[in-house]
Order: C-alpha cells, then sequence, then structure tokens
C-alpha cells in the first residue's frame, strides 16, 4: 500500500504542484471512503481533453461522467460519456478522454448542424452504488464542474477530416451557409455617452429600449422583471439647489405617464430621492441618507437586487474623493420592464430638471457588474473638458473683481478718484527719478491681461455707483468692448487681443461672449483651434440657457462634429429648450429679437430687397401706403414690426400703420394684426372690445386667420368652448395652421365638448398644423414624436429632432446676428460679417454657413489668410450641402473643391460627379454642364449617376450622345443666363461628331481643293487682269 501510495504521489507531484493538497489527504484516507474529484475540468467545451479523474469506494459501485446541457426552451439534456466499475481499495486517478459533441464545440458549418441556445452547460461524475436492481444505482457522491459557454459565433470552425462533396461545398457558397453575424443586442445600455447641460427647465434626454432580438436573452429579461437585477450609474454636477420640492435626475415613465422603477429625484435639501415599484403593484420610496454637495462632479449608482436597493454617492473634489453608500431593504422584490415607458435623464413634461450637467450614464441590463467604489475614477471625458477647472479660475477671478468694485466704490462715496495704478513694481531708470505721488493700495494691483476690467470696474463704480455696478455689469461692458475693438478691427490678429476680454465677460456671467468665444475656437479665426474649449464654453452658456449656445449644441449632437457622438435623443434635448423659448419669443417681441431671414450673399435680388428707415425703397413703400395702397401699409406695419429686410424693429410705429390700415383703408389684413395687438396689448393699450370688434370685420370679410383668431377669444375670455371648436373647425377646412393646433390642444386637453381628452386626435391637427407652417404645431408634433402614444404614434427620434430644429432656428435672436452680419456686408466690414456669420453657422443654420463660406471663398481685400479661406470654404460649403435643401450653387462649389482637390485633399472625380448630380437634379444648370465637362474630360460618369439622372438608356451609347443629352438637359433649364453656354457647348458636340462621322469625306476634299485652287486662281487672276497701256509717242 505504501509502494503504491508512494508512486502515486510521485507521479501527482510531477504533474501539477496545485493538486498536491488533495493527494495528501488521499494518503491519509482510510480504505472504504467514497470520494470523486474532477481535477482538472476545462474552463469551457473543448473537443479533446485528458480529464484526470480521482475517486474511490467502500463498495463495489460504478463511476459515471456526464454532461448536462441546458437549453433555453428549458429541456435539460443528459449526455452519458464514461462509465466504468469501481472496487473498494485506495483512491486511484483514471485519465478519461474528453469528448464533447461538436455542436457544443464548434460553429455549424453545413456539416455540422445548428443548435438550440444553451443556457448552461456542466461536467458531473458520480459514484453509484448497486442496488438490487442495477436499474436503480443511488449517488453516494458527485462531483460537478461548470463550463463557461463561449457565444455561438465566438467558437472555432471544425477542420473536418474529410473531404467535402461538391454538393455541401456548393450549398456553404449560398446565403443559408454564409457566415452569420451577431445580431446587436444592448446589454450594456449607454443612455448618454457625453455631458448634457441642464438649466433646470423641463427638458430631458428620453431612451427607450426595445426587447431583445435574442430568445434567449429575452427569456431571461421576462423571467427578472418580478425580480429586478440590474444596475444604474449616472455621473452629475449639480450647479445649484433644487429650487422645487424634487427635480429629476433619472426616472423611468411607463405607458401611463407613471413613475415607475427606477426614478431618482434630488430634494431642495439635498438628498436623493429614490422610487421603485414592487410585484405586488405597489410603490415605494425612500430618501438617502446622504446629500449630494454641490459643483462637485458625482457618480450615483443604483443596484437592485429584489428586494434589496443598494446606492451610491462618489463625489470628487480636487484630489479628494467622497464616498456614501446605503442598503434598503424593500417589503417586496423590485418589478422592472424595461421596454415599457421611456427613461428620462434630467427633466420633462411632469418635473423639472437638476440645474448643472450629467455625465456618463450606463445601464447594465439583467445583470451586476463587478463594482467597487474603490476603482471608480473621473472618466477621461469629464477630466478633458475639465469644467471644475474653469469654475475655479472663474471663481478666482470674480473674487478679484468683487474686491475691486467694493473698493472703487467705496472711494466713489469718499469722492477721491484715484490715478493709474502700476501693476508690477516701477522699472527705476536713474537714481535721481522720484517715485509717483500716486501710490497704490494693494486691493488696486492687476496683471495686465485683467486691466481692462479693473478699468471697466472703476468706470462703472464712479459713474453710476454702487446701484450701477456688479459683477454681470462689468462682464457686459468687457463685451461691448470687445465689439468696439472688432469693429474697428480689419484683419484677423485683431482676434487674439480681444479673446481674453471675451473669457473674462463669460466668467462674469455674459453668456453672449462664452459663445463667441466657442465659436472663435471652433472655427480658428486668428486663433488656434481648441476642440475642447470649443466644447467647455458652450456647455457653460447653454447651461445658463443661452439660445444660440443651445442650438450651436443641438448641432454638434445632431451632426456628431468635434469627435462628439452623434445622438439625437440628446440633440432633441437642446432644440425642445430654444424651440419653446421661440414661442414665446414671438409672442412677447422685443428690440433685441430680428425676424429671421434666409439671405444669400450670392443672390443679387435678396441683397437688392435689404433696406432702411431712410432708404429709399422704404420711403416709397410709405408714401404708397399714404396714398391708400393697404398691400403697402401691410408691409411697412411688418417691417416695424419683426424689424424684417434691415429696418429696424419698433413696435409701436408698426401699430400705427396697423391702425391706420384697419381704420382708413378698411383692410382686412390690417385689421386681423389691430386687433392682435389691442388684444395682447404689444404698443397700445390693451383694448379687448376694441380688438373683437376688428377681428369681427376682419372675419366678415373673409379673412382666414380673424377666425382663428375669435375662437382664441371664446375659449379663453368667454369659456366657450363650443363655439370656439366651431370657429376653429370651420377655419381648420380652410386650411389654417392656427386652427389646426388650437384644435389639437382642446383634444389633449379634454376641452371638447362632449367627448373625452385624445392624444391620438391632438396628434393628428398638430401634424396638420406642422405642414402647414405653424412653428408651435411643429415643437408640440415634435414633442410626440420623441415620446411616443404607446399603441398608436411610435417614437421618432430623428424626425423630432428635424422638427424641433426647424422651429428654433426661426428664433429672433438668431435673428438678430443674421442682420448684424448682413448689415456689416453691406457696409463692407468683411470681418465682422464673417464672425457674425460663423456665430450663426456654428449653431447649423445653413443659409449662415453658406454665406460664411461665400465670403471665405471670395475674401475681399484679403483679409484671410490663403489656407484659412481655403479650408474655411471647404469645411462651410460641405456643411451647407448637408441641409435638408442644400443650396445649388454650394453642391457646385464643393464638386469643383472635389475635382481640383484642395490643399492636402486629393482629387475625388467620383465625389464631384456625386454633388454635380445633386444639383443638376435642382434644376441647376451649371451642375448639368459640369457633367458634361467631365463627360469630355475622359471621365466615365457611373452609373449610378446615370440612372440617378433619368438616362439609363444613354449607359452603353457613346459620349457624343451622353454629352448630347447633358448639354441638353442644361439649355433646356428655366435660367436664361444658361442658354448660351449650354447650346454653345451642344453645338461644338455636334461639330465635333459630325468631323468623326465625316472625317474621311473632309480630308479628300480638303486634298483637292488644295490641289485645284491655285489653278482656279491663275484663271480668274488672269482673266481680270487689265492690258497695260502703251505711250505714243506720236
Amino acid at each position: 500500500m505504501d509502494t503504491l501510495t508512494g508512486s502515486l504521489c510521485e507521479l501527482w507531484i510531477c504533474r501539477n504542484y496545485s493538486y498536491m493538497c488533495v493527494l495528501f489527504l488521499s494518503m491519509q484516507t482510510v480504505q472504504g471512503l467514497d470520494q470523486v474529484t474532477l481535477l482538472n475540468p476545462p474552463e469551457e467545451p473543448l473537443s479533446e481533453h485528458h480529464l484526470k479523474i480521482l475517486y474511490s469506494c467502500d463498495e463495489l459501485s460504478t463511476v459515471q461522467l456526464e454532461c448536462v446541457i441546458y437549453f433555453d426552451t428549458g429541456i435539460i439534456s443528459t449526455l452519458q460519456l464514461k462509465q466504468w466499475s469501481c472496487a473498494p481499495g485506495n483512491p486511484k486517478i483514471r485519465t478519461v478522454e474528453l469528448k464533447l459533441p461538436d455542436w457544443l464545440v464548434y460553429q455549424s458549418d453545413g456539416i455540422l448542424p445548428d443548435s438550440q441556445w444553451v443556457l448552461s452547460c456542466m461536467l458531473l461524475v458520480s459514484i453509484r452504488h448497486r442496488g438490487f436492481d442495477d436499474s436503480k444505482r443511488s449517488v453516494a457522491v458527485q462531483d460537478v464542474a461548470t463550463l463557461q459557454l463561449k457565444p455561438f459565433f465566438s467558437r472555432p470552425v471544425k477542420q473536418h477530416q474529410l473531404c467535402i462533396a461538391w454538393s455541401w461545398r456548393m450549398l456553404q457558397l449560398t446565403p443559408c451557409f454564409a457566415k452569420k453575424q451577431c445580431p446587436f443586442e444592448q446589454e450594456t445600455v449607454h443612455f448618454l455617452a457625453s455631458i448634457f447641460a441642464s438649466s433646470g427647465k423641463s427638458y430631458g434626454i428620453t431612451k427607450s429600449l426595445d426587447p431583445y432580438g435574442s430568445e434567449a436573452l429575452e427569456f431571461a429579461r421576462t423571467k427578472t422583471i418580478s425580480f429586478a437585477w440590474c444596475m444604474f450609474s449616472i455621473w452629475i454636477f449639480v450647479s445649484r439647489s433644487c429650487q422645487k420640492k424634487l427635480c429629476g435626475v433619472f426616472h423611468h415613465i411607463n405607458s401611463k405617464n407613471n413613475f415607475v422603477t427606477p426614478s431618482v429625484f434630488l430634494r431642495n435639501s439635498g438628498e436623493l430621492h429614490i422610487q421603485v415599484d414592487l410585484n405586488s403593484k405597489e410603490s415605494s420610496a425612500f430618501i438617502s441618507s446622504f446629500k449630494v454637495p454641490l459643483k462637485e462632479w458625482c457618480q450615483i449608482s443604483l443596484m437592485l437586487e429584489g428586494p434589496t436597493v443598494t446606492v451610491s454617492l462618489i463625489c470628487f473634489h480636487k484630489d479628494l474623493r467622497t464616498v456614501h453608500t446605503v442598503d434598503h431593504q424593500l417589503e417586496r422584490n423590485a418589478e422592472l420592464d424595461d421596454t415599457e415607458g421611456t427613461f428620462v435623464i434630467g427633466g420633462r413634461n411632469y418635473i423639472q430638471s437638476v440645474e448643472g450637467y450629467f455625465g456618463p450614464m450606463v445601464y447594465y441590463r439583467n445583470r451586476i457588474p463587478h463594482y467597487s467604489t474603490s476603482e471608480v475614477v473621473l472618466p477621461d471625458l469629464l477630466s478633458t473638458v475639465n469644467l471644475t477647472g474653469w469654475l475655479q479660475a472663474c471663481r478666482t477671478f470674480r473674487l478679484e473683481v468683487t474686491v475691486k468694485v467694493s473698493g472703487y466704490i467705496l472711494k466713489a462715496k469718499e469722492g477721491t478718484e484715484l490715478g493709474t495704478c502700476f501693476d508690477a513694481f516701477h522699472e527705476w531708470t536713474g537714481k535721481e527719478r522720484q517715485p509717483s505721488q500716486n501710490q497704490c493700495l494693494l486691493w488696486e494691483a492687476t496683471v495686465p491681461k485683467r486691466r481692462q476690467a479693473a478699468k471697466l470696474a472703476k468706470f462703472l463704480a464712479f459713474k453710476h455707483g454702487e446701484r450701477g455696478v456688479s459683477l454681470l455689469a462689468v462682464g457686459r461692458a468687457l463685451y461691448s468692448l470687445s465689439l468696439h475693438k472688432l469693429d474697428r478691427a480689419r484683419h484677423t490678429g485683431t482676434v487674439s487681443r480681444i479673446l481674453p476680454l471675451l473669457l473674462q465677460a463669460g466668467c462674469l456671467a455674459d453668456n453672449r461672449a462664452l459663445h463667441m468665444s466657442s465659436v472663435l475656437y471652433s472655427t480658428g479665426l486668428g486663433i488656434k483651434k481648441q476642440p475642447e474649449k470649443v466644447w467647455l464654453l458652450a456647455l457653460l452658456a447653454a447651461q445658463k440657457d443661452d439660445r444660440l449656445a443651445l442650438l450651436h449644441l443641438g448641432h454638434l449632437h445632431h451632426q456628431g462634429l468635434l469627435g462628439l457622438p452623434a445622438d439625437p435623443d440628446l440633440s432633441y434635448a437642446y432644440y425642445a429648450n430654444i424651440a419653446e423659448q421661440t414661442v414665446e419669443d414671438r409672442q412677447s417681441p422685443t428690440s433685441e429679437q430680428t425676424f429671421v431671414e434666409a439671405v444669400h450673399l450670392n443672390h443679387d435680388h435678396e441683397l437688392s430687397l435689404q433696406t432702411n428707415k431712410d432708404h429709399h425703397i422704404f420711403e416709397w413703400l410709405k408714401l404708397q401706403a399714404r396714398r391708400g395702397a393697404a398691400e403697402a401699409e401691410q408691409t411697412v406695419a411688418r417691417m416695424l414690426f419683426w424689424g424684417q429686410q434691415g429696418v429696424t424693429p419698433n413696435i409701436q410705429e408698426a401699430v400705427k400703420h396697423y391702425e391706420r390700415g384697419a381704420v382708413q383703408w378698411e383692410d382686412p389684413t390690417s385689421m386681423f394684426d389691430y386687433g392682435i395687438v389691442l388684444l395682447q396689448g404689444l404698443g397700445v393699450k390693451k383694448d379687448v372690445p376694441k380688438a373683437i370688434s376688428f377681428l369681427r370685420k376682419a372675419m366678415d370679410k373673409g379673412f382666414v386667420p380673424a377666425m382663428n383668431a375669435l375662437g382664441w377669444y371664446f375659449e379663453h375670455f368667454e369659456r366657450d368652448y363650443r363655439r370656439a371648436v366651431q370657429l376653429w373647425e370651420q377655419a381648420d377646412l380652410l386650411k389654417s395652421p392656427d386652427a389646426a393646433l388650437n384644435l389639437g390642444v382642446i383634444h389633449s386637453q379634454g376641452l371638447y365638448p362632449g367627448k373625452p381628452a385624445d392624444k391620438f386626435m391632438a396628434y393628428q391637427y398638430y401634424l396638420k398644423s406642422a405642414q402647414r407652417g405653424h412653428i408651435r404645431g411643429a415643437v408640440l408634433l415634435a414633442n410626440i414624436w420623441n415620446t411616443g402614444i404607446p399603441g398608436r404614434v411610435k417614437r421618432r427620434p430623428s424626425e423630432a429632432v428635424l422638427r424641433a430644429k426647424q422651429a428654433a432656428e426661426q428664433n429672433g435672436y438668431l435673428g438678430t446676428i443674421l442682420r448684424k452680419a448682413l448689415n456689416s456686408y453691406l457696409k463692407n466690414d468683411m470681418l465682422n460679417s464673417l464672425l457674425y456669420y460663423m456665430m450663426a453657422a456654428e449653431s447649423g443654420y445653413a443659409a449662415a454657413q453658406f454665406n460664411a463660406a461665400y465670403l471665405c471663398e471670395n475674401n475681399a481685400f484679403g483679409y484671410l489668410d490663403p489656407d484659412f479661406a481655403a479650408s474655411c470654404m471647404w469645411r462651410y460649403y460641405n456643411l451647407t450641402i448637408q441641409s435638408q435643401n442644400p443650396n445649388t450653387y454650394a453642391l457646385v462649389r464643393m464638386g469643383d473643391l472635389l475635382y481640383q482637390g484642395q490643399g492636402h485633399k486629393k482629387k475625388d472625380l467620383f465625389s464631384a460627379a456625386e454633388k454635380y448630380t445633386q444639383a443638376a437634379l435642382r434644376n441647376e444648370p451649371q451642375g448639368w454642364y459640369n457633367l458634361g465637362l467631365l463627360a469630355e474630360e475622359g471621365f466615365r460618369l457611373p452609373l449610378s449617376v446615370i440612372v440617378e439622372l433619368g438616362l439609363s438608356e444613354l449607359y452603353m451609347s457613346d459620349n457624343s450622345t451622353l454629352l448630347s443629352a447633358l448639354y441638353r438637359r442644361c439649355r433646356d433649364s428655366e435660367d436664361s443666363d444658361s442658354y448660351l453656354p449650354c447650346s454653345l457647348a451642344l453645338v461644338n458636340v455636334y461639330l465635333r461628331s459630325f468631323t468623326k462621322d465625316h472625317g474621311a469625306v473632309i480630308k479628300f476634299s480638303t486634298a483637292v481643293a488644295m490641289v485645284i485652287a491655285p489653278t482656279i486662281f491663275l484663271i480668274i487672276f488672269n482673266g481680270h487682269r487689265r492690258p497695260v497701256p502703251v505711250l505714243s509717242f506720236n
């Protein structure tokens, strides 16, 4: 026995040290102990493996090795792999050649069949005692090893040791045996992979999840609905305490608009409020024992494990980190169906968002990953933006300015104005120089880059005193000073000198300065491009609800620019905010707003319509209005009210024209406009009875908008919904966009007489209103497309973004920027014109993108570096053509740039042909002409281009036939200017075709003519020769 044991031990030590402990135990066992152990089970299913099994028994038994497989259908299959007898005695080790089924190890390949989805697989070895009946054996002892299954498409392909038949090889080439691709399954869902700036309103990021495509994953998901087993994590930066009882962090809303698992809110006292649903169909909520600090990046993690909810908060402040964790035990298991309803980050209609910033949010579906609070670090994304670094620097600067303002206010009260203070020690140039009589106090010292801020703080303090100076006032003064310096600039070098002023103004809460700085860093106009600062400054301005910054971020995330991920849901959150503000701004117009007009700088007609109060066009219109021309009266009033065509807004003056058109000329349009301003008190004292009188007169004259306005009066003033609905339905039949909107609102709120609230009916009216061009109709339609109506309207995030973008781009503050750009252009101030157009272009406005490219292309007076101009032209023409309705000139110019190969970019004739094709299909003759030039140069137009042009029958024809078709369409376009060049090109093609077809005859005729011509010339010459006269001597 000792010899046997010793040999076994020696053998085992040689093979694997890790099993020594097992063998040492076996040395001490007494004879007759039932024991079985899998010594070296594989980690995953393998086709061949030498499995070692240690076993012993106390009576005659059977050792049985099996493979137990659990399928997703619930079926359990047991495969018997090996079986042998065991006699009582000392422990033994047996090596078994493990062979698992090929369908469990390899991919299917046409020879190996597909298998059902396997959930788990294990090896089971057991010792079974023999009973009286050999068919019934009791299990004395057993050991189990779980095998980690590889995903089907990650398994190896078996190398068959046989000759595959030709028929099988042909089958492998068919689509059914093609290499399979795993369908994308969102097991780890990144709800937010970027940063979202929240101003604290009822706007947020809406996300929804679909069921798994995999039957196995979906089976597992549905099994855990009543026993939630998952984890959520989100980064948050709270810049201001919640101003309501609760503010939204992230929450889950079901189809009945109820908060369900999980819903996390921030209380006004700083704690977290967590709400979950139980599988008993009840709700449960609790409050965290810790508070979320202000102005620190924190990660909130929420783990759901049946009845246990674990909430963790990890916050980072400089080099310090704070960790809080709380476990809450529910009365029942938490319930979560993540395909029901929508998830929202921030706010929504029902609740306002936290004020601050949201960072990456991840949802681990039906699983909880390894999580340790000690391993959590600040994501690179948040470190790169360095929001906390900016805020700390601004805090220092604001403190410095506050000290100076307080000091200057005190000096102003004392009536002692100070002289100039030096920023450092005087540099003495001689011993005899006397020190300045004016000595600065410590608080007055400042570094050179902040000298302007100190001067402005001093100026405001002495001029306006304590009431007229504040940090915001200094910031606005710095921004105004920056614009003043820009107005006098004639080259881009000035930009780098005013940038510090803009950044300081932004620190002092002037959001316009933040947006302009962001644009400068994005475009590289006079400074180096810095994408991280572009994003940081845009986030800072958007968080304060700056309209242009909201547009800018919406555009960045819509197109996926600057390396940011394209996210329609995040883009919509920004666009929805400014779209709603646009509706409110249009109802309360101010002098800071201007009507948005898409004026293209290459259109002389559009430029010729621009005017001002002293321009001859405007004077002529006023003359016509005084003579009784109703249309002229309407035009003058509209230009003054909205600030159109270059006229400065003047609502009071516009009202006078509305009144004259309504009273003197009895024009129904003027009656309606005058009635509206009286009804709302815009530019005139509110007078409802008088307003209704004019609206009735306008309706009696058949003016449809007046009918809608009277319906609005009956709804808001008389509460007569039946009469209001009658008027709106009449107006809706006459295609009124306002009537369709109002009917939608009535159905949505359940105010339609005799009918309950109907969201779907409201949706249909919103759709009609938006299609008729109503801005608020588009906003409400986009909101429904963003959230969907369960069972009726699916979510359409991409289309929601486009509708919200269209509404947002009608904002009057954007119109003011566009007007400044156009006015600068008309004054030949190209640098400022380019800067303002870039501000609008970076917000995604297509007309501004075109004009920025056009200015860079022309580069009048050479104020731009040639390389910058070329890069600018490429960038903005490229952005222009990506709009919904691209400008045809931009398409042609982009095609030219691709054809020429600008800078480091190579020529791309195929892409150039595509751009020319898009222009041609929009009836641009230059597109047809340039396609002809490409074909003449020997470039064979791709079949896709030929088919798109509707010339597929000419693909195999000769080049002359194709050229004739292209130039003929160019000639036959509606543009009269293109008729002559296209006709000449067509004639040239005909002449070359004629020369090619009749070349031999032409050459023979030319040769004969050259031989005969001299003879004919001599004959003609001699025939016309006059005789020389002879002199007579007589």
